[in-house]
């Protein structure tokens, strides 16, 4: 009966989850239940799947508005009138089109205009398909109305927004953050009416006792709807079927591609690599994956083509037909690799490929994809998700609608109040805040889901179009998955690119040596070069190595091995070192003796780690071989162990299904409970064996560069924005190998960091406050008329104004002239003092001649030019030690640390990186990593009692005290005191007497 219903996917309208309006239904006797929200059918398939499990009847649909005012409802008859439905949305969101007052025609979809609209109706124009909505208020005007419509064509439209009061204030809030307005200043047009609540169905039904044909008129309309989707374990996959014009002819091709390509992967052929090649491949074809497979294989032939580089991994990394097509790198026969997690005959969805690109490649790679696979076939689009409010947001946007000073919104929202103390607004604010906390925001982009869809994408799902103008489903992947749409992951990565552009300075600066083969792991592998940055923990700028937790970890297991790099990328995961078992697995690494504490199924099935769960595939070898579940549990196991679905029923059945085999198999509760716990710490993230072989073929590539080009590695690391640090680290280590940092020149840098031999040229992009127009038109007008000869020739030849003019010199770009920056900023204010209104200036005949002033001599102390680099770049080229207002009193550093080996030690240090975390009871500990003051790194650790104490106050040097303490040789601080220390005042802004400009006259 309720055919117009909102959920809280009515963006910062509705209040309520899908699911709760199921459950208000269930509390109201509702038997048809259609869910409607705004402009959007993001909630429509759950609300589908929902409602079937509660026997309820679903219909979807969708209320069209513009702005505040409601034309229409649309409701789908059926799949394809869904499908309508979503094209029309669609077109108007991407086109940025208002709805019309009278929808387009419809073949399967009903039109419900509300009475308030029918002044733009006549009784004639109704077409088959369309009717007039009556919400219990318009009764009354039904009936004295001087316009009549036939009575077939009148059914009970009672909007559903709120449950309660509480509700319909959430919604006000919503609508004025929506409108950015004061809660005091929402118009009455932007809110709903507080009656659209749902009662018991019978109660509804007796509003409309004086027309009962409009009840009746309602329940014909709902029985001639029926939509359905198959949710079920055999559900078929509804990807794109073939990849060639049919299934025979793809089989045909799949098995094609591996007889051309095994031999260029496997020199030496043998019965295991044929028997493996044979299972896979009869697996991928019963099971319906081949044109997945075939996709993925056109996807980087169109990346090879292009010489662009890629990464392959996920589960997807363990298939050797994967291996063989070159979608990954990783051998599954020399790893061993489980062919369990990447196939298996209980599997429904095929394994995961994804596929990293450099980030400046992935949009080609995305415009590819969608002009292979779809074109105007509209059957791709990219995979939404859904952005929330988070409390400390939702606190910031509910305190301007309430209209609190910024000084106590600040405060509520770090937390740092009294609640007792709050007054009643204050109250409110936090409240409601927690109450919308993980609500629906707006639809975005996943990160890299691509769906490529048989049927065309609007049969589940209307589309947005965001800026970079790929269309865009508004659900998420695990929806997609509900459904039987398996996305291809497509990322875009910096550690690729920084391989690529490696490789190009190399070519520039020492073309001698740039005849290597980048992709030649197994020599590197072998390298005693690479394999010392490894058990030395050198890895900074390294693909995901260089982190202080990665460092502290590889020094600790000292490996210097390709398969001990594999274990530590997946060893490193959160939830291992909360559950123990990364300190378990060191010391079994340093002792392989207590291998024996794991029970003797652990040690069977996972030997090369000594007893201990690492890898994902992992988590289904103890489900299925000791707790005795079939592999299709297992998976189902391991799916809500990576995140996606640990709150659905099918995990929680599975899960007790594992501890009732477990006493069936006769384990002691003792045994189950230390091996759920590992299973348990791969919760919400955790990576396949294969998917970290990938990431340490990356790892190994980044290593073996770092190892032999470093500069020119490093250069790349800052031209593609840093890594796990900022571009400060990475010149600071530039300078501490040897590199050379040069300020900016006018003649020479680009818009990137240039290396010449050893000095790097820092790049006009650092330049915080120098505009990109300006930076294009310097760098074009250089490479058409030649280098700049002055300042009066840059003057002439580019317009420029004196603000982005003053940037340039005050960072010393003109010093080719000899002269300083004051002597240059005074010619500049002189000479550029007439404003120029033209974006380009013509090309002088003749140099505009200039007058020569005479101007007092001007000196630049090291400092002043100190200040001006931390104003240009963010930092200064010489560190921040000679800034300290009070030197260091002692000369403690990094290489000293040893020393004081469980005893005390005083350091300064450059704070480069700080870890929040929180300990079992929540208590907050923090991991900080610093410089200390002759450019080394050394770690520290700060426990809850002092965390509690000793504020960071962000970025700069602090003095530490704290005990110096060693576990398996990585040797860090354990700080009991710090002190942020402070610097000495900006000398450009100093008193005048203490100016450390010196004017000679």
């Amino acid at each position: 009966m309720y055919i117009n219903c909102h959920s809280h996917y009515s963006l910062r309208y509705g209040t309520f989850s899908e699911v709760d309006l199921l459950e208000l239904a269930i509390a109201n006797k509702v038997s048809y239940l259609a869910l409607t929200d705004i402009n959007n059918t993001s909630a429509c398939i759950n609300f589908i799947r929902r409602a079937e499990e509660r026997n309820i009847k679903p219909l979807v649909g969708i209320e069209f508005k513009n702005g505040p005012r409601t034309l229409y409802v649309g409701i789908a008859k059926n799949n394809e009138g869904f499908r309508e439905l979503n094209s029309y949305l669609s077109r108007h969101l991407e086109q940025k089109l208002d709805f019309p007052d009278i929808a387009d025609p419809f073949q399967n979809a009903f039109i419900i205009y509300p009475y308030q609209n029918i002044s733009l109706l006549k009784k004639n124009e109704l077409r088959k398909h369309e009717y007039i909505g009556i919400g219990t208020k318009d009764i009354n005007k039904l009936l004295f109305s001087k316009q009549k419509f036939p009575n077939e064509k009148l059914v009970a439209l009672q909007p559903v927004t709120f449950r309660d009061k509480k509700d319909f204030n959430t919604h006000r809030l919503l609508r004025a953050i929506d409108n950015n307005i004061l809660l005091s200043r929402l118009p009455k047009e932007e809110q709903a009416c507080f009656s659209e609540k749902m009662i018991p169905e019978e109660d509804l039904k007796s509003h409309y006792d004086q027309c009962d044909y409009i009840i009746n008129n309602t329940i014909q309309l709902q029985k001639q709807c029926s939509i359905t989707f198959n949710f079920s374990k055999e559900r078929p996959s509804l990807n794109k079927a073939t990849f060639t014009k049919s299934s025979m002819e793809d089989q045909k091709l799949l098995k094609k591609l591996c007889k051309e390509k095994i031999r260029e992967r496997y020199k030496n052929l043998n019965y295991t690599i044929l028997r493996r090649l044979v299972k896979e491949l009869s697996l991928i074809t019963s099971m319906g994956f081949v044109s997945y497979f075939l996709i993925n294989w056109r996807i980087i032939s169109y990346a090879r083509e292009k010489n662009y580089y890629y990464v392959g991994r996920g589960s997807g990394a363990n298939s050797i037909v994967a291996y063989i097509l070159r979608i990954t790198d990783v051998d599954p026969i020399d790893l061993d690799l489980y062919f369990e997690r990447f196939i298996n005959s209980h599997r429904t969805s095929p394994p995961d490929f994804d596929i990293d690109f450099s980030w400046k490649d992935r949009p080609d790679m995305t415009k590819f994809i969608f002009d292979e696979f779809g074109g105007k076939s509209n059957r791709v689009a990219l995979l939404g998700t859904y952005i929330t409010f988070q409390y400390k947001g939702a606190v910031r946007e509910l305190g301007k609608v309430f209209g609190l000073p910024k000084y106590e919104i600040d405060q509520l929202s770090i937390g740092s109040y009294t609640y007792k103390d709050l007054d009643q607004m204050n109250r409110l604010v936090l409240n409601y805040a927690r109450y919308i906390q993980g609500m629906p925001n707006y639809v975005s982009i996943h990160a890299s889901g691509i769906l490529i869809s048989e049927k065309p994408i609007h049969y589940y799902s209307a589309t947005n179009l965001p800026p970079k103008g790929f269309q865009t489903v508004q659900f998420d992947m695990i929806i997609a998955e509900d459904i039987g749409l398996y996305k291809f992951d497509i990322l875009g990565q910096r550690g690729l690119a920084k391989i690529k552009d490696t490789l190009d300075i190399i070519k520039y600066n020492q073309p001698e040596k740039a005849n290597f083969d980048i992709h030649a792991i197994d020599d590197f592998k072998k390298d005693p070069k690479i394999n010392a940055l490894i058990r030395n923990a050198d890895c900074m700028g390294c693909f995901y190595i260089e982190s202080p937790a990665m460092r502290m970890l590889l020094s600790k297991l000292k490996t210097d091995t390709y398969t001990g790099l594999v274990a530590a990328s997946s060893i490193i995961r959160p939830g291992v070192a909360k559950s123990g078992m990364m300190r378990e697995y060191i010391m079994r690494v340093h002792n392989p003796d207590r291998i024996q504490n794991s029970h003797p199924i652990l040690q069977e099935l996972m030997h090369d780690t000594y007893g201990i769960m690492v890898y994902q595939e992992d988590v289904i070898k103890v489900a299925h071989i000791f707790a005795k579940l079939t592999l299709d549990e297992a998976d189902v196991l391991r799916r809500g162990m990576s995140g996606k679905f640990r709150s659905r029923k099918e995990f929680t059945d599975v899960h007790k299904k594992f501890i009732s085999n477990c006493k069936k198999e006769g384990y002691e509760d003792a045994v189950t409970n230390e091996i759920w716990e590992q299973v348990a710490s791969f919760a919400g993230y955790a990576f396949p064996k294969g998917h970290s072989a990938s990431y340490a073929v990356e790892s190994y590539q980044s290593l073996h560069l770092k190892a032999y080009f470093p500069l020119e590695y490093l250069v790349a690391t800052v031209n593609n924005g840093g890594g796990f640090y900022s571009s400060e680290i990475y010149l600071h280590e530039i300078s501490m190998i040897g590199g050379v940092i040069e300020l900016p020149c006018i003649n020479i840098s680009d818009f990137d960091h240039i290396l010449k031999k050893n000095h790097v040229f820092i790049g006009l992009k650092m330049l915080r406050n120098l505009d990109q127009h300006t930076i294009d038109n310097i760098l074009k007008e250089r490479d058409t008329n030649g280098n700049f000869t002055s300042l009066d020739n840059f003057i002439d030849r580019l317009h420029i104004t004196i603000e982005q003019l003053s940037i340039l010199i005050k960072i010393e770009c003109f010093r080719f002239t000899g002269k300083n920056i004051h002597e240059l900023l005074w010619e500049a204010h002189v000479k550029l003092n007439v404003p120029i209104h033209k974006d380009t200036r013509q090309s002088l005949l003749f140099s505009e001649k200039r007058c020569d002033y005479t101007l007092p001599s001007l000196e630049v102390s090291a400092l002043e030019s100190a200040f001006e680099q931390i104003e240009a770049f963010g930092f200064p080229l010489c560190g921040y030690f000679k800034l300290l207002e009070t030197p260091p009193v002692n000369r403690s550093g990094a290489m000293d640390i040893q020393k004081y080996l469980n005893n005390h030690i005083d350091i300064y240090g450059y704070l480069i990186t700080l870890k929040n975390t929180k300990m079992h009871k929540g208590e907050q500990m923090m991991f900080g990593t610093f410089l200390d003051q002759y450019g080394k790194v050394f770690d520290t650790v700060i426990f809850p009692p002092v965390a509690s104490k000793y504020k960071f106050r962000g970025k700069g040097i602090y003095r530490l005290y704290g005990k110096v303490t060693e576990e398996f040789s990585f040797i860090s601080i354990e700080v009991l005191k710090l002190r942020k220390e402070a610097y000495i005042p900006d000398a450009r802004y100093a008193d005048t007497e203490k100016s450390t400009i010196k004017i000679k006259v």
